[in-house]
């Protein structure tokens, strides 16, 4: 992908530098070091030692999600076998996994284990992971990064699962009761239906927004990191942003309340009962958006 800097009204193209990490474990490092602010998870462990292997790094998101991320600097066709290897190692020693969250960041944190996330990153992907990865059950993610000259690094998201839900799957997966949209708005009123579809119908018209409904916690929306979730009560929806710190220009009504000290990833809270604010709320969410571009 091209980039450009502009000068005095010029565009100057910013060539690719593909010196900036010398070897694979200099990449890892460096997304270690910055997890949070590059992909909304926090850092567990890098190298973590299994049985049969070693895992790049171990991370958890905000809704609690165990999250594995493998990278892949030069050749490596195998790292989408390989993840899920590890996947598979993660769901059978669940134990291993709190004891370690609970280590790194205190006994009150939750891990929820609905669908455990892959995350690979390398400098491309060929056809064949591409074909091989729409194939997989599991929550799959293909991640490109790019490094140019001037220090700046762009990410791409080339797969993720969540963008994509056969009709045939969507089907059984909801005879079989699992978490879904319907799943969630089960229990609410025709007006929280109503607000949160109005909602959905917009938020989808983003670019590069997922919909992540497949959590017992409630439905995310994410980018590269998440901006909003909703949990719903039966006559409201608990609307989760980034961000609590909205000045009274932005938030007139004072809707945002700041949940910083026990909610992770997520600082604000709304409390969303009556139409007449969803486009207000809507405005609110938009700016959790843009906050993750």
């Amino acid at each position: 992908m091209a980039l450009f800097q502009i000068k005095s009204k010029k565009a100057h193209q910013v060539p690719v530098d593909l010196r900036q990490f010398k070897d694979e474990a200099a990449l890892r490092d460096f997304f270690a070091e910055n997890l949070e602010s590059l992909l909304g998870l926090r850092f567990l462990g890098n190298e973590y030692k299994t049985k049969d292997g070693r895992i790049d790094t171990l991370a958890i998101d905000e809704t609690g999600t165990p999250v594995i991320i493998e990278y892949k600097w030069g050749e490596k066709d195998n790292i989408l076998s390989q993840g899920l290897f590890y996947i598979d190692w993660l769901k059978e020693n669940k134990r291993l996994f709190d004891l370690l969250v609970a280590d790194k960041l205190g006994k009150e944190s939750k891990v929820i284990w609905d669908s455990p996330r892959l995350i690979l990153i390398a400098q491309g992907f060929d056809r064949y992971t591409l074909s091989a990865a729409r194939q997989v059950k599991n929550s799959v993610e293909l991640i490109k990064y790019t490094p140019y000259s001037s220090d700046i690094l762009f990410l791409e998201t080339m797969y993720s699962s969540e963008t994509v839900k056969p009709v045939a799957e969507t089907t059984k997966r909801k005879e079989e009761g699992a978490y879904n949209v319907d799943y969630h708005l089960s229990n609410v009123n025709d007006d929280v239906k109503a607000i949160f579809y109005a909602l959905q119908e917009e938020i989808k018209k983003w670019a590069n927004v997922e919909e992540k409904a497949d959590q017992k916690v409630g439905i995310t929306y994410r980018t590269t990191k998440s901006f909003v979730r909703f949990e719903f009560g039966k006559s409201y929806i608990d609307v989760l942003v980034r961000d609590s710190r909205y000045d009274h220009k932005i938030d007139p009504k004072g809707m945002i309340k700041d949940i910083s000290s026990f909610e992770w990833g997520y600082k604000g809270r709304i409390k969303l009962k009556s139409k007449d604010d969803v486009s207000y709320v809507l405005d609110l969410i938009r700016q959790s958006y843009e906050s993750t571009l």
